[in-house]
């Protein structure tokens, strides 16, 4: 490359910037398309089954998730249960509030793989006062 060949490595940068994985997500909003919530910070869904996941190295234990099937647009994405026995407060068929559980970059957070959302409300009451015993569970 020699002088005057400004534009021709401007256009080269252009074309080979689509290489990247980060910058094609990013300029074609990948994410968002792909998000189950689409974009909102919680999203009301129906709880289709509880089941356990195991926990990553190096601990050991069974985290409660249960599988949720979002109302407005019928994706389905496991949610983490948190609390103590807080699983039992929670049935299936239940209409819970879901929301992102924080870990860094939208990836899941701590020991809990795969899992990306946390439950926040059951049946419209707070998680954390049920298992608290502060409230009962309401009927629905």
């Amino acid at each position: 490359m020699g002088l005057k060949s400004a534009l021709k490595q401007i256009n080269n940068r252009k074309k080979f910037r689509w290489k990247s994985r980060k910058y094609k997500v990013r300029t074609l909003n990948l994410y968002a398309k792909s998000d189950p919530l689409e974009g909102a910070n919680q999203a009301k869904g129906i709880v289709l089954k509880k089941t356990q996941k195991e926990a990553a190295q190096p601990n050991s234990g069974l985290r409660k998730c249960c599988k949720v099937q979002i109302t407005k647009n019928s994706k389905q994405i496991t949610a983490f249960i948190p609390g103590n026995l807080a699983q039992k407060f929670i049935d299936e068929h239940d209409e819970v509030m879901v929301e992102r559980i924080g870990g860094k970059q939208g990836r899941s957070k701590g020991d809990i793989r795969g899992v990306r959302y946390k439950i926040i409300q059951v049946n419209d009451q707070p998680l954390e006062r049920l298992w608290t015993g502060k409230i009962e569970k309401g009927r629905r």
